[in-house]
């Protein structure tokens, strides 16, 4: 099946960055969200980084203003009838990503692709009330998709091959690297990174070390793009956290990433996006 029109579900970073990348290929794509203000924070994401596209020279103002263009925000289902993709990018909360699935498959044809960016929920528990659970189908791309080229893509139990099939032909149309891997809590990629997280997060408390200790050692070696810490920010706090309890449920204590980011996160301090975490963000 060729996407000739998606739609993005969820306008926060993630689903931004999702639409930036589709928009980027050439095709027109949908971001939708409930919240007005939302939609418009979302926008602004894809505007800065087509933005630093153009300051880099990697796209000419003209072709980073087509590409926006090609954007469409919106609050309601309002041109859903032909869109042949649906990316749920909403928070990975089991009922709320069952309940946004559920309402767009009304609003879309028969045939569309239902895709959902769970990065550790089991697809087939995301899909269990869908009319047509064949047709969903785990995409989950990676922070920040912008950059970042490799795409999980995950077959529910009831998942068509035709459906895995055609989100693998779409991953690769965009210019990413469509990776086939088993159901299961967490997948693959996130089950190496939240262990060796929750890893890193014990030995700071072991060792009496910090966090600016620890990201510096770690860019030192070379290991990692950014320290664990600078990591756990970019992502989202609450993000990492709730991944964590779904890895804990299924795999148990080793993915326990400590109480210290349960406080933050109690005190308003999700990371990056709120501009405190680990760290101090400002502009």
């Amino acid at each position: 099946m060729y996407v000739f029109k998606a739609a993005v579900l969820g306008a926060g970073t993630m689903g931004a960055e999702i639409a930036q990348v589709i928009s980027l290929s050439g095709l027109p794509v949908v971001l939708k969200d409930v919240d007005p203000a939302q939609l418009e924070r979302g926008m602004e994401h894809i505007r800065d980084i087509y933005a630093r596209r153009v300051q880099r020279g990697r796209i000419s103002e003209h072709d980073a203003q087509d590409r926006i263009a090609l954007v469409t925000p919106q609050l309601d289902y309002q041109g859903f009838s032909d869109v042949d993709l649906v990316i749920e990018a909403v928070p990975e909360k089991l009922e709320l990503k069952q309940a946004v699935l559920g309402e767009v498959e009304g609003h879309v044809a028969k045939t569309a692709l239902l895709a959902t960016n769970t990065s550790a929920l089991p697809v087939t528990e995301v899909g269990a009330k869908l009319h047509k659970p064949q047709r969903l189908v785990g995409m989950h791309f990676f922070f920040p998709a912008s950059v970042m080229k490799l795409v999980e893509v995950i077959a529910g139990a009831q998942t068509e091959d035709e459906a895995v099939d055609s989100a693998v032909e779409f991953v690769e149309g965009i210019r990413r690297i469509g990776v086939r891997v088993r159901e299961c809590p967490g997948f693959l990629v996130n089950r190496i990174l939240m262990a060796g997280l929750a890893e890193v997060f014990r030995a700071e408390q072991d060792l009496g070390l910090g966090p600016k200790e620890i990201d510096a050692a770690v860019a030192a070696s070379r290991l990692a793009p950014m320290g664990p810490y600078a990591l756990a920010d970019a992502l989202g706090l609450d993000i990492a956290q709730d991944v964590s309890e779904t890895l804990k449920a299924a795999y148990g204590e080793r993915f326990d990433l400590g109480t210290r980011i349960t406080a933050l996160i109690a005190e308003g301090k999700r990371g990056a996006k709120t501009g405190a975490g680990f760290y101090t963000y400002t502009g």
